[in-house]
């Protein structure tokens, strides 16, 4: 098959497949789309570049708002103060209202009760005290004044205050001379009224001063509330129509890219409507010319096609031969790597054999020492002191039924699993120490027997000396120390092999899951094997049909030459 194919390569070389013209439109076509995919990039990237301008000068916008917003609330705060300035301030000619119209009551009082000069001094002092309170409310309506109202306030206090001492002053002459005459006390009273009808009549007309000064305050405040609304109305729409302004420049950017984009995407396709126009033209003639060399290609391919079909039959009857022992060598490689882990796994287990074979042995050993010595290795014990080997029998029929099962498991290894065989070997390693384990019992037991029977001799060998006796009582020690040995380096023995027994369950486990793995990345490895035979398969037969289309076509070519040729030469 390999050099079918060679021959098909070398056939297939120095034979053209298209002709040069569809070549170099081909490459035309490419070149024009590489270029038209480079200018889209270009202007795709100068546009991010513009939008990047556009969202920094937004934000630019943005924290210019944000700073004249925050100058408003700045402004606002201002307002606050001054307001509340305001009403400190009528507060405080409110009290001084009614501070001076309580004194003006006492002052009336004490002139008709006691003839004093005294109203005269607190008029002149609410006088000051009023043109201060009027000062105080004439700084309201502008807070640059206000530290000059205060200063003004605190000189009419400060004259008030030496009016009042001057007029005490001269009230306390006028009582000093009050023995000299009563035509001086008449003329003074008198005077003293005319002052307080004056000093009536200027307070009245403070009041009105003052009152429509409050009102103009009022008025003055209430049209400052109202522009500062509509100033704060104006701060909030401006910021809304800056914000609304932003949204649509953002909206109409957005808008002009998707229009250039369009307009983009519309002079592309007409491009590409052109040339696939012109590329339809120059198939449509490819095409003429094709269905002309079709008509004739088809008449031969009608006479080869019987001996194609069973040139394919045979192909396809080869590949499955290939394809059949390929598997089989497969089955054969897997069916060898079973078998050389079955050899292991039975060396494996022959080594655990022969270690349980010399634990039996010395188990047996251990039951005729015992044996020689009395002690009754198993339950079963005979009237006359003997001993009954019928467990013994019975262990020694179990170990050649174990052995005779191990070897019929060994031929028949492929139906068993390494589970039930692990199993085995644990139940059988279980019945050993417990017979190790009853052993021992018998032996302690012996050894307290011997201990009694030697407690309860003393008495007859204080008197004398039995020799016999005593070299029974020095085997017998002998013996118990050797199977005490013995016993110590079974121990020792039976807790290696548990350590190696739960070493092999280990690496069993672990060569489980490894042939496992193996088993599945076979299967995967075979799918996909099977996938590119079948891929490789459809390959030869496009290949093959291509090889048989293409020599059909170069043999039309020789003959429309050679006609072309004989054309000619009769012209």
């Amino acid at each position: 098959m390999i050099a079918s194919l060679s021959s098909q390569h070398t056939l297939w070389e120095g034979k053209p497949t298209f002709p040069a013209y569809i070549l170099g439109s081909l490459i035309d076509f490419l070149l024009r789309i590489l270029k038209g995919e480079a200018r889209l990039a270009a202007k795709r990237a100068a546009r991010a570049e513009a939008r990047e301008i556009r969202m920094k000068e937004l934000e630019k916008q943005q924290k210019e708002i944000y700073q004249v917003q925050k100058k408003y609330y700045g402004l606002g705060t201002k307002f606050g103060d001054i307001e509340q300035w305001m009403e400190d301030n009528e507060r405080y000619s409110h009290k001084s209202r009614r501070n001076a119209s309580a004194s003006d009551e006492d002052e009336h009082i004490s002139v008709y009760s006691r003839g004093s000069f005294r109203p005269s001094e607190y008029s002149c002092y609410l006088g000051s005290e009023s043109r201060a309170s009027s000062r105080t409310s004439s700084a309201r309506a502008s807070p640059v004044v206000e530290e000059r109202s205060e200063k003004d306030f605190e000189k009419g206090i400060r004259t008030a205050s030496s009016l009042s001492a001057a007029t005490l002053a001269s009230l306390g002459g006028t009582f000093s001379r009050r023995g000299s005459g009563d035509t001086s006390v008449s003329i003074d009273t008198e005077a003293s009224i005319r002052e307080i009808k004056d000093i009536n009549e200027l307070k009245d007309q403070i009041q009105n001063v003052e009152g429509k000064y409050m009102q103009g305050l009022k008025e003055m405040k209430d049209s400052l509330a109202e522009v500062e609304e509509k100033y704060k109305k104006a701060m909030v729409s401006n910021a809304q129509l800056d914000n609304e302004k932003t949204n649509f420049m953002y909206q109409v950017d957005t808008l002009q890219d998707a229009l250039l984009e369009l307009e983009e995407q519309l002079a592309e396709s007409k491009r590409q409507f052109e040339e696939k126009s012109k590329d339809f033209e120059r198939e449509k003639h490819a095409r003429a010319i094709l269905q002309f060399q079709f008509m004739e290609v088809k008449e031969a391919l009608k006479q080869r096609e019987e001996l194609l079909a069973e040139i394919r039959q045979l192909q396809q009857k080869q590949e499955g031969f290939v394809r059949e022992i390929t598997d089989l060598q497969e089955t054969i490689e897997w069916k060898e790597k079973k078998i050389g882990a079955l050899e292991r796994q039975k060396v494996f287990f022959d080594s655990l054999r022969s270690e349980r074979d010399d634990l039996r042995e010395e188990v047996v050993l251990l039951k005729e020492q015992l044996k020689q010595y009395g002690i009754i290795p198993n339950l079963g014990v005979a009237t006359n002191g003997e001993i009954s080997d019928c467990l013994a029998n019975d262990g020694l029929s179990n170990s050649s039924k174990i052995v005779s099962e191990t070897s019929h498991a060994s031929k028949v290894s492929e139906d068993c699993t390494v589970d039930i065989r692990l199993k085995r070997l644990l139940d059988e390693r279980e019945f050993l120490l417990e017979q190790i384990k009853k052993l021992k019992a018998q032996l302690e037991e012996k050894q307290n027997s011997n201990i009694e029977k030697l407690h309860l001799e003393d008495g007859v060998l204080e008197n004398g000396t039995d020799m016999h006796v005593i070299d029974l009582q020095r085997d017998a020690n002998r013996q118990i120390s050797d199977l005490k040995f013995k016993l110590a380096k079974s121990e020792q023995e039976i807790t290696a092999l548990e350590q190696n027994v739960l070493r092999l369950e280990s690496q069993v486990v672990r060569y489980k899951t490894a042939a496992e793995n193996a088993e599945r990345i076979e299967d995967e490895l075979k799918a996909e094997k099977r996938k590119l035979q079948r891929e490789l398969r459809s390959a030869l037969d496009k290949t093959e049909e291509l090889e048989v289309s293409n020599g059909h076509l170069v043999k039309r070519l020789e003959k429309m030459k050679a006609n072309r040729s004989a054309l000619l030469s009769q012209q």
